[in-house]
Parts: structure tokens; C-alpha cells; sequence
């Protein structure tokens, strides 16, 4: 009996052994269950965008997709259902699995998308031509900002910025950035957004002159006052200074046009008192 008894104790362990892994197994497997149902109660969905999306879009269906949020984290603005957003416009790019917000949408009586509804109430869209060279090599994008340079030829020519950071709301037909392509787009025609006194010179720039888009720096806002480039400005560029010889004394000439006679300075010391006189040599 004594024998028998550390294998019935072992014997025993063992059984013990696997009932607690079999109850520990199953408490596992419960818990999935009650964590997905506690997350579900404390979510809501939220309207995302399904890709990249740039402004000007009108959206529908397959530009959205719900996807639960944490209630206590919900974005101020956002939508939960797919028909709320139904025909509404974005102003502002919104980037893939971002929540589509009220302050990225045009107002609802705005129902068409394009230029027109990414254009400020205050400021109006503005088209002008380009080539290769004036549109920067096809690498400005829509959002890019860019300083207008005009050049005239008249006498005698000059060269003059005339708008500094303007926004471009399109290049070509595409309101969308072309960034992300190996090689930059060519077109002929870039939208830009002025003021109407803006337009106006944009106007009278492009028809009495040649003008040259110049690419900004997003973070430089800064205007820079310029006096121009003009042909002699232009040759005067990185030249050495000339030397400036000092000037030689004139000599004094008399009413009778004869030249004044040298002086001659002594100086007089009698005591504590000094005293200058001058003689005129003949």
C-alpha cells in the first residue's frame, strides 16, 4: 500500500492538472467575445474616404466607407452614414481612411463640383497659359503657390514681379496633385485664385506682355518688394567695382584769368601766444 501511494498521489496531480487547463482553455476562449461586445457598445461609425480625395470632388457612394470609432474620441464634424454625405463637395483634399469633415465641404447649395466650388466667395479663378518653361517644367501642382513675373517689351524693356503667392487651383483640367507621378505633366493652361484687382493685372500682364510663373516654398508667405530688372540693372549683375581715383585740388584762378600766387605759412610764437601769418610769394 505504501508503495502504491506516490503514484495514486501523482496520479491524482495530474488529473488536477488537466481539469485546471481545460477551465483556463474555455475562460480563454469566452474572452474574445466579451471584449468585442464591450468595444461595440463604446463605438460609433464614422464616415471615412475610401481613397485619396482631392478638392473639388463631389462625393458619392464610392468615394465613403463607415468605420467604428471610440465615442470618446469622435472627430467634431464628422458624418455616420453614407446618404448624409450624398452630392456634397470637398474643399480641401481629404487623404485615405480620413474622416470626412463638415469644415472640408463646400455649403449644401453648392451641388457642383470643379474649380468654381474651391474658389473662395472673395476671390475669383483666373486661367492663364503656360508652356514647359512658364509653367515651371510641369512641376507646379494644384495647391502650390507662385509668384507672377511680367516681362514688356517696350523701351526700354523691363522685368517686374507683379503678384507674389498666388494660389493654383488647377493645373490643366485636374484639380488633384500630380506629385506622386515619376515624371511631371505638361500643360497649357494653370488656373490661379486672385482678388479682382489681382485678375486685372493678371489681364493686362498677359496681354501686353510675356509672363513666368515662379514656384514658392509652402512655408514662405513673405512679400518682397523689388525695384524691377531693367537692361542696364541686368549687364550691372556680379560687375567689379571700378576704382575711384581721389580728385586733384584745383588751382585758384584770379578774375584776370591768371593763376592764384602759392602761399606761405609761419607759424609765430611770442610767449604763450601762437599766431599764424601768410605770405604771398610773387
Amino acid at each position: 500500500m505504501k508503495k502504491s501511494q506516490p503514484f495514486l498521489l501523482l496520479g491524482l496531480a495530474a488529473c488536477m492538472a488537466l481539469v485546471t487547463s481545460v477551465l483556463v482553455y474555455n475562460w480563454l476562449q469566452r474572452q474574445p467575445k466579451v471584449v468585442e461586445k464591450v468595444i461595440g457598445a463604446q463605438t460609433e461609425m464614422v464616415a471615412v474616404a475610401v481613397s485619396d480625395l482631392f478638392w473639388g470632388t463631389k462625393l458619392a457612394p464610392e468615394h465613403i466607407k463607415l468605420v467604428p470609432f471610440p465615442t470618446n474620441s469622435l472627430p467634431q464634424g464628422h458624418f455616420s452614414t453614407v446618404d448624409s454625405l450624398q452630392s456634397r463637395v470637398l474643399v480641401a483634399n481629404v487623404t485615405v481612411n480620413e474622416p470626412i469633415l463638415e469644415s472640408k465641404l463646400a455649403p449644401r447649395e453648392v451641388t457642383m463640383g470643379g474649380v468654381a466650388a474651391v474658389t473662395r466667395p472673395e476671390k475669383r479663378a483666373m486661367a492663364v497659359k503656360v508652356d514647359d518653361i512658364i509653367g515651371v517644367a510641369g512641376f507646379i501642382n494644384p495647391g502650390n503657390r507662385v509668384d507672377v513675373l511680367v516681362t514688356i517689351n517696350h523701351d526700354p524693356p523691363v522685368t517686374k514681379t507683379v503678384l507674389q503667392n498666388v494660389l493654383v487651383l488647377a493645373a490643366g483640367p485636374d484639380l488633384d496633385r500630380k506629385g506622386k507621378e515619376e515624371k511631371p505633366s505638361s500643360v497649357k493652361v494653370i488656373t490661379l485664385e486672385v482678388t479682382p484687382e489681382e485678375g486685372e493685372k493678371l489681364g493686362l500682364a498677359a496681354t501686353e506682355g510675356k509672363i513666368v510663373l515662379t514656384l514658392r516654398n509652402q512655408l514662405n508667405a513673405d512679400a518682397v518688394l523689388t525695384r524691377g530688372a531693367t537692361i542696364p540693372s541686368l549687364l550691372n549683375s556680379y560687375r567689379i567695382p571700378e576704382e575711384v581715383k581721389p580728385e586733384q585740388p584745383k588751382a585758384v584762378v584770379h578774375s584776370n584769368g591768371k593763376p592764384a600766387a602759392p602761399e606761405m605759412s609761419v607759424e609765430l610764437i611770442q610767449g604763450s601766444k601762437v599766431s599764424t601769418l601768410t605770405f604771398k610769394r610773387d
